[in-house]
């Protein structure tokens, strides 16, 4: 068994607010990437959720990053939002024919779930059964952002498919809970008192370093995002917390 590791970096690089914040003024917005990979080893794809981005633009990120850089592509909301997992064959076909040229280079997918949707046992079994049939060279992490879905079966289900819950701080506009179900854990931290707007303190982020270090104790490796963009914070938070380990 390789040791375990963590990744920590941000929701997204290419942020035009960032600029004299985190990027150099003389960086121009086409070489954000060549410049946050010098500060971090990962990222979230935040975009791919919006829109499928063209297969040559997902080759030239692979081109532009060195081969230790890991991508955690977010599903596509018309898989969770609209089709709401389900008859999703055609469209997961689509989004895994993009992503597939740059399968040795991702992390964990991740699943994200509308406030709206509700646990439904059949429809999720359905989803997952689809997600392991076709996709299980993959690994997957889940958020949810409605209460139903906090309960010992669905937990027990995840378990089963090897799918991680994503830990996910919102302050008190989505369910907040932790729960270990998979060989790794995946954070994401949205801002507690501000959705995407709040810096977190110190203590707080101490805090997590503690679990985090604990869980790599326990042979979990460990995914962290900070998607607290505004002002920059995401990058101060995820750096700060990576000094912290």
């Amino acid at each position: 068994m390789s040791p375990s590791v963590f990744f920590i970096g941000t929701s997204g690089w290419s942020y035009h607010h960032w600029q004299d914040i985190f990027y150099p003024k003389d960086i121009k917005p086409n070489r954000y990437l060549e410049y946050y990979i010098t500060k971090f080893d990962c990222v979230e794809l935040n975009s791919s959720f919006y829109h499928l981005p063209q297969k040559t633009t997902i080759t030239g990120w692979v081109n532009r990053t060195p081969e230790t850089f890991r991508f955690c592509p977010k599903l596509s909301r018309y898989i969770t939002h609209q089709l709401r997992l389900v008859n999703a064959e055609e469209a997961l076909e689509k989004f895994f024919g993009l992503f597939e040229g740059m399968e040795s280079r991702l992390g964990p997918v991740l699943i994200q779930l509308p406030p709206g949707l509700a646990y439904d046992r059949s429809q999720t079994f359905d989803f997952l059964n689809l997600l392991k049939e076709h996709y299980r060279q993959y690994r997957f992490a889940i958020e949810i952002r409605n209460k139903t879905w906090i309960t010992e079966d669905f937990f027990e289900l995840i378990s089963q498919y090897e799918i991680a819950f994503v830990i996910a701080d919102s302050g008190i506009r989505y369910p907040y809970h932790e729960a270990v179900t998979a060989d790794f854990v995946y954070l994401r931290f949205h801002g507690h008192e501000k959705l995407y707007a709040s810096d977190y303190s110190d203590e707080t982020l101490s805090e997590y370093a503690r679990k985090i270090k604990q869980w790599v104790k326990e042979g979990k490796d460990v995914w962290a995002f900070f998607n607290n963009d505004f002002g920059g914070f995401a990058v101060k938070n995820a750096m700060k917390l990576r000094d912290m380990l």
